[in-house]
């Protein structure tokens, strides 16, 4: 079985270009639902049939897991069983009768434009760490990118002249980000007086940590909750937020949903459009304050 698996994320490698990110995602999730059949029904992963998978996920829903979790692990698994139909070691996909978990449908949380303006202003420039911290969040909120995509970012895909990144996202698609006054200064500053007493000479990544090496997600995610902390912001934000933020903002201020969406890098526009429905429900609550018959 370990073989199995280790030529299907070499496919999904190969053949899908995915980024080595999901591959762990898939690995660690194929891995746990293949413990699951041998240890607890103890079969092989081709006797497993779409009762089984029911039973998996219905686990997965005691033990705490969200729908959408639940949904996600049904997606690699539909993905895998399809490639072992695909190349002969079954003979039908059992994930086919398996229905998608139903999912919440919870608004991503973002914040105001004031709040984002608190917490940029919060970061103090005055060393190389804080113009990275500064250059970070600035960015971050400018071009809306994912957080897989800013630390993946090499000083040589950022254009101040032109005001630009070049990001590569889902799939390694690559897309090119304007980006605003602010978040120029900001990397300008970072990339003169800040990065070069951080980074090792043979460093490539834009965003350094205090090692010279690359800035992970995780000392992203550190570095935004100690910046948060020094602000009266009563939020539960991640970086992410801070694209959601940029999305939301851009909507609010009249920006077309397809440039919206070209911005963020989504294949389908209804991937965009949950930001609408943050945008409506502002209206709606813009509406209760002021109609005298709401």
């Amino acid at each position: 079985m370990d073989q199995v698996l280790s030529d299907y994320l070499q496919y999904l490698r190969v053949q899908r270009n995915l980024s080595e990110n999901t591959l762990k995602a898939y690995e660690r999730d194929l891995s746990a639902f293949l413990d699951f059949v041998t240890e607890f029904w103890q079969l092989d992963f081709r006797e497993v049939d779409r009762h089984l998978i029911r039973d998996y996920l219905a686990a997965l829903r005691r033990r705490g897991y969200k729908s959408s979790s639940a949904a996600q692990q049904l997606a690699a698994l539909r993905s895998f069983y399809q490639y072992l139909t695909q190349f002969g070691h079954i003979k039908s996909n059992p994930t086919l009768a398996v229905k998608v978990p139903k999912q919440e449908k919870r608004l991503p949380q973002v914040l105001s434009v004031g709040e984002a303006h608190v917490l940029l202003e919060s970061i103090d420039p005055s060393t190389p760490l804080g113009l990275r911290d500064r250059a970070v969040f600035e960015l971050l909120y400018a071009a809306g990118i994912r957080l897989s995509e800013l630390t993946a970012l090499d000083v040589d895909k950022v254009d101040l002249k032109f005001q630009y990144v070049r990001v590569f996202g889902k799939g390694r698609k690559e897309r090119i980000v304007p980006i605003g006054e602010y978040a120029v200064e900001a990397l300008s500053a970072y990339l003169k007086d800040g990065r070069p007493q951080l980074a090792k000479p043979d460093e490539t990544a834009l965003f350094v940590n205090y090692r010279g090496e690359r800035l992970s997600q995780r000392g992203v995610q550190y570095l935004l909750d100690k910046h948060i902390e020094k602000t009266a912001i009563a939020k539960n934000i991640s970086p992410h937020s801070l694209r959601h933020s940029f999305a939301t903002h851009l909507l609010d201020a009249g920006a077309d949903l397809r440039v919206v969406q070209e911005l963020l890098g989504h294949v389908s526009l209804s991937t965009t459009q949950v930001y609408t429905r943050i945008s409506q429900s502002k209206l709606k609550s813009v509406y209760n304050k002021a109609h005298p018959r709401a």
